[in-house]
């Protein structure tokens, strides 16, 4: 560490030299008010916190046992790395591993570095999931020095949340808080093992809430200083109750650069609740792909606000197929809670229970309507395949369609099928107005406005009466998706 030391002697020297002389004596302030410390407000001391949060807070070091062949832990990593750079479009900073030849099978190398929190007296430790992910061993460090080996109880990638386990008796334990009372531009204070650093203790602000990075987290960012080691330490406010477990940054470097997201506890409470019950996390789907609402496809289609999750498509056979969601609708509601943005719809869904019987509203052709849907069980779900279409001729263009820049043709009755479409017209052609908008070649569009176009016939009866003085939305499908583009017809 490299330490600066400032010329203060020669200050002082200099001052005396100074008032000696006698400049400005006479303007010199009393002696008592040169000496009366200046009153600060509104800085905590968070002396007593760490007092009272730090004997909850461990260590975890996790081991694991060298395998033949085995690459699980890389592949593992690279999930992980894939998740953030998704997220955030950049690696995740983690404990760096050492870089090591491989050991013989059955030997044990250390993994990596966390820290955690103790929920319950009875040793229900909290901790991310990615500190514990491989680990054939997870060593458990209190700050009094004992030490306990700790038994997974549950991980939840999703969420990022872990439960581990350990026997002792008269275990120290945080108390929660309610997440919903924390605001920004509070206080908050964090406790981990930085490059393994235990008990290291970093205070700072709530920077915003909700901060969506992803399905299932709406993190709380805050400006606290984070580092790798920090993961899965309790985020505590200046009541001592945690309110956040410190799981991600954003860096450039690796290090901190201001900038740190924690796991809001009450999401968190409710994965390791299912965790210490069954092991695992149980969540619902209804079987939908979603997309964010635009301003302007909103205002063009009579939404209004860009507020809701708009159906890119359904999947067949899913809960949301046998509501009679369809792709291009846009799920405003879920039990009567208003979607603002795209991401509350799969959190909403997922903390719903299997089974449950539910109510979507669905804006769909300028009206509102409610669905009514059966929850189901969520499965890691496999990219759709995207089938080839058969090659077509192309036919002419009507000239309502080549006012738009399009050549459009029928869908056969096999397409239709194929696609589990109504109707529609298909794009065979697009000139630059088109392009432009973003149509492409293969498209097939189901709506001009909010009117359905299930032939060329009624493709063109609509544009004729579309205003052409102002953008005219066009939902269609490419592939099996959903979408709405914006475009202005040519004068």
């Amino acid at each position: 560490m490299i330490r600066t030391r400032f010329p203060l002697l020669r200050s002082v020297a200099l001052a005396a030299a100074f008032v000696a002389s006698g400049a400005a004596v006479l303007h010199a302030p009393p002696a008592a008010a040169q000496s009366a410390p200046q009153p600060r407000t509104g800085l905590p001391d968070f002396t007593d916190l760490v007092e009272q949060v730090g004997p909850a807070v461990v260590n975890i070091r996790t081991v694991e046992r060298a395998r033949a062949g085995s690459q699980q832990q890389g592949q593992a990593d690279d999930e992980m790395q894939e998740l953030f750079r998704r997220f955030f479009g950049m690696p995740m900073p983690n404990v760096p591993r050492s870089p090591r030849a491989p050991g013989q099978p059955g030997e044990e190398q250390p993994r990596g570095v966390g820290s955690g929190f103790i929920l319950s007296q009875d040793g229900f430790v909290m901790t991310n999931a990615h500190v514990v992910e491989g680990a054939d061993e997870v060593l458990v460090t209190l700050p009094d020095k004992r030490e306990f080996k700790a038994k997974i109880v549950g991980a939840d990638k999703r969420t990022d949340v872990a439960v581990v386990k350990i026997e002792g008796t008269g275990l120290p334990f945080v108390k929660i808080g309610d997440v919903s009372k924390l605001k920004v531009g509070e206080w908050v204070m964090a406790i981990g093992s930085p490059f393994g650093l235990e008990n290291t203790v970093t205070a700072g602000i709530v920077s915003a809430k909700a901060r969506d990075t992803g399905d299932y987290l709406p993190f709380i960012q805050t400006d606290v200083a984070i580092n790798p080691g920090n993961s899965g330490g309790p985020l505590v406010n200046l009541r001592g109750e945690v309110v956040g477990i410190n799981s991600q940054i954003y860096s450039r470097s690796g290090g901190f650069m201001g900038i740190s997201f924690a796991i809001p506890m009450d999401e968190a409470a409710r994965v390791a609740e299912q965790l210490r019950t069954t092991g695992r996390v149980s969540r619902g789907r209804i079987g939908v792909q979603i997309d964010q609402v635009t301003k302007d496809v909103a205002e063009s289609i009579g939404l209004g606000k860009p507020q809701g999750a708009l159906v890119r498509s359904v999947e067949s056979g899913s809960p949301a197929d046998k509501a009679g969601v369809e792709a291009g609708d846009i799920i405003t509601k879920f039990n009567g809670q208003a979607i603002d943005k795209a991401t509350d719809l799969p959190r909403l869904v997922g903390n719903t229970k299997p089974g449950t019987r539910s109510t979507i509203t669905v804006f769909r052709r300028g009206a509102m309507r409610d669905l009514g849907v059966q929850i189901a069980e969520f499965e890691p779900e496999k990219p759709p395949v995207r089938k080839a279409q058969a090659p077509d001729d192309r036919p002419k263009g009507s000239p309502a369609a080549q006012s738009l820049g399009l050549v459009v043709s029928e869908l056969t009755d096999a397409q239709k099928k194929e696609l589990k479409i109504k109707g529609g017209v298909k794009v065979d052609a697009v000139t630059d107005l088109a392009q432009r908008s973003g149509i492409r070649e293969g498209d097939i569009i189901v709506a001009i406005g909010n009117t359905e176009v299930n032939s060329v016939r009624e493709f063109d009866a609509t544009v004729a009466k579309v205003d052409r003085s102002k953008a005219v939305p066009v939902l269609l499908r490419r592939g099996e998706l959903a979408t709405y583009l914006l475009l202005r017809p040519a004068r």
